[in-house]
């Protein structure tokens, strides 16, 4: 997996930093001191940084980690010398606290997504499509389609890998194809993973933030369509009907792959028990369904020689020679494996930017954000407005900045925000997780100019979905606007 984030999921944030936490306890405003001014350059050198990643070969997590590490000793220095020392701790602590529950949220869903992916089932839904010899049109809006609804339980980073594969793999070598294709796979993973909250990081922040339900994530479906639909009708139209070369590829699901589906959505539905009916924190229920997968982990494990056996003696009568082969190598489930390849990248980059976005927030910056933005102009302009700029600043800071300055606005507007950040960073390739680890997997045939070129397309599937909210669900704007 590469960049910014797989699962798609997370939150607990709404109280991070929020004008209720600290506002009281504050007495340093540092926005116009030179402290101050000395945090917010090293935090934009820092995701300068991190959106020149896929140039520079260095991984995202280093700059915001240094970073983070720099805005809080500069905070710790100032308080210190004022004779504050101990708001800075309480801070920091409250800050990390709600950052592990975040870290092991993600840490047992990418373990679930890691564990279906060791036992072939991504690799048998490649293989599945490639042997149907779809036409380039069919496959260009299957895989948009695919995209669209597997990454709201899958996170859209895991889909648009996947469905990338399976474009290289068919259409080899036609570059123009594949870049469309591309631009289509990463609009519909990010459009998909805004309806659920496990489609996205951000959606899973404000969900576990308590601000929107896990049932009305779904009153965006209708928006999310529309956002992917108009840019890939637009771009459809330029594609030629044609087939491609018929490609054969094998894929042999190991044995536990349908049981460990099961099992994670038994995890979900644990996690959205704790917190819908007993108001627990949803990571509870994400940690108990990492004990599920360890008891069916040890399962297979102890049941492995007598499957293997009865495998080969059903190989040996066939006369499969591959099969007996495969067989002979077989390695034993282990869950900590899984564990181990979880995306440690992205799990210290989402340290890194909340602590970074916590320590301006701590200074005093958010309280002068939100209020030129939701102070000085209409909500619902200011949240359009954050989608757009999600397109160039990944989209974790946007909503986490949102979350913790917690303007005073309408439940629709909430639902707006959430729409805008998850699609707005579909507009440039460097926008959204998917978008640049797809630069990244096809190298030299998606591009960013590539991308570029259909931005006004993307724009008007983004316009779409904002007009579409706005109309469908308009009773949720009568209490602020």
């Amino acid at each position: 997996m590469q960049s910014k984030l797989c699962l798609s999921m997370l939150g607990g944030l709404a109280a991070v930093f929020s004008p209720s936490v600290f506002a009281a306890e504050v007495p340093l405003d540092l926005t116009t001191t030179w402290v101050g001014i000395f945090a917010v350059i090293t935090f934009v050198l820092a995701y300068l940084l991190v959106m020149g990643e896929e140039y520079l070969g260095l991984r995202k997590s280093k700059p915001v980690l240094v970073a983070a590490g720099i805005i809080w000793v500069a905070i710790g220095w100032t308080y210190v010398n004022n004779g504050f020392g101990d708001l800075p701790q309480e801070a920091f602590r409250h800050n990390l606290l709600e950052y592990a529950e975040l870290l092991l949220f993600l840490l047992v869903a990418m373990t679930y997504i890691n564990a279906m992916e060791d036992r072939g089932l991504f690799d048998a839904l490649r293989s599945w499509m490639i042997r149907r010899g779809f036409s380039y049109k069919s496959l260009f809006w299957l895989t948009g389609i695919m995209s669209f609804f597997i990454s709201p339980v899958a996170d859209n980073l895991t889909t648009a890998l996947l469905m990338c594969a399976v474009v290289i793999k068919v259409a080899e070598g036609d570059k123009k194809f594949i870049n469309l294709c591309c631009i289509n796979i990463v609009i519909a993973a990010n459009a998909g993973g805004v309806f659920s909250p496990f489609g996205d990081i951000t959606t899973l922040m404000v969900w576990q933030a308590g601000i929107i339900e896990f049932n009305e994530f779904f009153i965006l479906f209708i928006p999310s369509v529309l956002n992917y639909i108009v840019p890939a009708v637009l771009m459809s139209f330029v594609i030629e009907n044609r087939c491609p070369v018929a490609v054969y590829e094998k894929a042999v699901l190991k044995r536990g792959a349908f049981r460990i589906v099961f099992l994670f959505l038994l995890t979900v539905a644990t996690a959205v028990a704790c917190h819908s009916l007993l108001g627990l924190p949803p990571v509870l229920g994400m940690m108990t369904g990492l004990g599920y997968l360890q008891f069916f982990g040890y399962f297979l494990r102890k049941t492995l020689p007598q499957s293997v056996a009865r495998q080969k003696i059903m190989a040996a009568k066939r006369g499969d020679e591959e099969a007996l082969k495969r067989l002979g190598s077989v390695v034993p489930f282990d869950v900590f494996s899984r564990v181990a390849r979880a995306e440690w990248d992205t799990l210290l980059f989402f340290y890194g930017v909340v602590m970074c976005v916590g320590g301006l927030g701590f200074m005093g910056y958010l309280a002068l954000m939100s209020e030129v933005l939701y102070g000085g102009w209409n909500a619902i302009y200011a949240n359009i407005a954050l989608g757009v700029i999600s397109a160039v600043v990944d989209n974790i800071p946007v909503m986490f900045a949102v979350l913790t300055m917690e303007p005073e606005m309408s439940h629709g507007n909430w639902l707006l925000v959430t729409l805008t950040a998850g699609v707005g960073g579909s507009l440039l390739s460097v926008g959204s997780a998917a978008g640049v680890a797809l630069m990244g997997q096809a190298r030299g045939m998606y591009t960013f100019f590539g991308h570029l070129k259909w931005a006004p397309a993307i724009f008007l599937g983004y316009a779409a979905s904002i007009l579409a909210h706005l109309w469908l669900n308009a009773d949720s704007f009568n209490v602020f606007g």
